[in-house]
């Protein structure tokens, strides 16, 4: 049996003993928790997982080794291993066994009882113990709900601090956007930031490039792939100034630089955004193109290629 292979016979025991503690009251949260390497240096892939009731939730991330109180997880061999992971939302006691620095175990968690009320008292209300459990998990520590309510955002609350935690938005994020020109005050949007991918290098690339983006166009912008490398190529096919709506538009309908320089190369020099556009809906291709030219169709402006090929002409 393979390393692996150990860890999940672990694991399935681990479940199995745990399955008969789902009865106990709703504030006894227990579960397994499994650790492997990671690629970052002084951190490791650690796993939690609760069960309840039949059911379990799972959330696995890097964490650094200094969370990881009185652990060696640079031992070599096999260890038994307890430790204690602190929170201001409670405490993780894990025990179980690590094998060269990777293993699995239980933990019981431990909702610190003051936790609810500093954080009711700086707003943040509705925690239950499912919640706190969550928020333990992702560190939502009272500094943070300090940081964040000093950014003066619209729409916090502690479920957007739960969703901060998970996409990683932070006070950094939040004044590099800033910086860079974006109010970055509504938190919903600054979690579809982070989904998305939109940066603050993004920002500035398009404000240097003479653009003025709202929050929303960002977004459309990072959802239907018009990013700063697909202006740059654009570029380089004399087309320097797109307005954002358009080059949104030629991501959705597949005007790329590809089809810009076929149609060029068939004698239509810089067609017009939206000529490229209509282009693209109705299938007007450098193919459709020369094959009319081989039938003697020459000189045609796109304009007429476009009604021809809404009329069904082939």
């Amino acid at each position: 049996m393979n390393r692996r292979e150990g860890l999940t016979v672990y694991i399935l025991v681990v479940c199995t003993l745990l399955a008969g503690w789902a009865v106990r009251a709703a504030e006894d949260f227990r579960g397994s928790w499994t650790l492997e390497h990671s690629d970052e240096p002084g951190k490791v892939e650690f796993t939690l997982i609760h069960h309840e009731h039949g059911n379990s939730s799972t959330h696995s991330s890097v964490w650094p080794l200094s969370v990881f109180a009185g652990l060696d997880a640079a031992k070599p061999g096999k260890q038994e291993v307890k430790f204690p992971i602190s929170r201001d939302a409670g405490r993780f006691d894990c025990e179980g066994f690590l094998e060269n620095g990777e293993g699995a175990g239980t933990f019981h968690f431990l909702a610190d009882s003051k936790y609810t009320s500093e954080m009711n008292s700086l707003g943040f209300t509705g925690i239950d113990m499912e919640k706190q459990f969550s928020m333990a998990v992702l560190d939502v520590s009272l500094n943070f709900a300090k940081e964040m309510k000093g950014e003066h955002l619209q729409g916090l609350d502690t479920d957007k601090l739960i969703a901060f935690r998970i996409f990683k938005v932070n006070s950094q994020f939040i004044h590099e956007l800033r910086d860079a020109g974006i109010d970055a005050t509504d938190c919903d949007k600054l979690v579809a930031f982070r989904i998305h991918g939109v940066t603050p290098e993004m920002v500035r690339f398009l404000r240097k490039s003479g653009y003025q983006p709202t929050e929303d166009d960002l977004i459309a912008m990072r959802i239907h792939g018009a990013t700063p490398e697909f202006i740059q190529q654009l570029q380089k096919e004399g087309y320097d100034r797109v307005a954002l709506d358009k080059l949104i538009a030629f991501r959705i309908h597949g005007v790329s630089p590809e089809f810009i320089a076929k149609v060029q190369s068939l004698g239509y020099k810089h067609p017009e955004p939206d000529q490229l556009i209509a282009m693209r809906i109705h299938g007007v291709t450098p193919e459709y193109i020369s094959g009319l030219k081989s039938r003697g169709m020459q000189n045609l402006t796109i304009d007429q290629l476009v009604s021809l090929r809404i009329q069904g002409i082939d």
